[in-house]
């Protein structure tokens, strides 16, 4: 269904980031150079097919390791990626972030992709953790190819995640659909809606559960429950949105040198390139405290 979200008209993400990359993949390879890509959360990686397009042309060779806990999909991206570049090395691995960047065998030089603004998905706690692991896998010849989705006006904001069609309701609220199925919970769906908003002081689209009625929610197999009153709500996911020079200031902390900035016409969207460098015993124990959500 996410497929489908992607095809929508209010959702600018996939379809800007891509012409980022179809516009930029040749200076983007030409200032990592690298030996090996690497992407995270990858999917079925048709983005990544320009970066993989100028490796090659560029370089003549590579490996390429993709990481997503859908084995479908890496399947489906094994398939295109050695029918298209047959020179390519490919490895995949089905695991999480960490467990994937910890299982890399790190013999070349490395650029990280991570795309689609994943990262907005992330909490404070989580943001965190994820660079911290990240920058201390990279060495010294590794990048950092990052995707973000900018702040920019509340209306086209929350119509992304608010599609006149209902996708991203059905999407979101199917999110219960799994709980029922895994906990036997009894989440009524027929007495849900839907709604997303954007924080401007927390610069993020919130993506909420609304109980229509009032409902005891039961979970049997941890005998636990609770009511859920009409018009609570909970809070299923959030999107973060970035402002590129304070993400690359945040950066900084990890040991993350920006080297590179590629943007839309509409300065909707960033891609930007960092370097791995080394930072101090001192500046290391100041990151947690420097790295805010402001």
């Amino acid at each position: 269904m996410f497929e489908q979200i992607c095809q929508l008209p209010e959702y600018y993400l996939t379809r800007t980031e891509n012409s980022i990359l179809f516009e930029t993949a040749g200076r983007i390879i030409a200032a990592a150079p690298v030996e090996c890509i690497v992407e995270l959360g990858a999917g079925t990686s048709k983005k990544t097919l320009h970066l993989l397009s100028e490796q090659v042309r560029q370089r003549k060779r590579g490996a390429f390791a993709p990481i997503d806990v859908s084995l479908s999909g890496l399947a489906a991206s094994r398939d295109i990626v050695r029918e298209e570049f047959p020179l390519l090395n490919f490895h995949g691995l089905c695991s999480r972030y960490e467990e994937g960047i910890a299982g890399i065998e790190k013999k070349l030089p490395t650029l990280f992709v991570f795309l689609g603004s994943t990262v907005g998905n992330f909490n404070r706690s989580e943001f965190v953790r994820f660079f911290r692991h990240l920058a201390e896998s990279m060495g010294p010849k590794d990048y950092l190819l990052l995707g973000v989705d900018r702040v920019k006006d509340a209306e086209v904001l929350e119509k992304a995640y608010d599609d006149a069609q209902g996708v991203t309701a059905v999407f979101i609220l199917n999110v219960f659909r799994n709980i029922n199925r895994l906990m036997k919970s009894n989440f009524d769906l027929r007495k849900m809606r839907y709604h997303s908003w954007y924080n401007p002081q927390w610069q993020q689209i919130e993506m909420y559960a609304i109980s229509t009625a009032t409902q005891e929610i039961l979970f049997p197999s941890h005998a636990a429950s609770f009511v859920w009153e009409k018009d609570d709500r909970i809070l299923v996911e959030i999107s973060r949105k970035f402002e590129p020079v304070r993400l690359q200031k945040q950066l900084q902390f990890f040991g993350l040198k920006p080297v590179g900035h590629f943007t839309d016409p509409k300065d909707w969207f960033s891609i930007l390139l960092f370097r791995k460098f080394k930072i101090s015993s001192a500046e290391k124990g100041e990151t947690k405290r420097h790295v805010k959500y402001e």
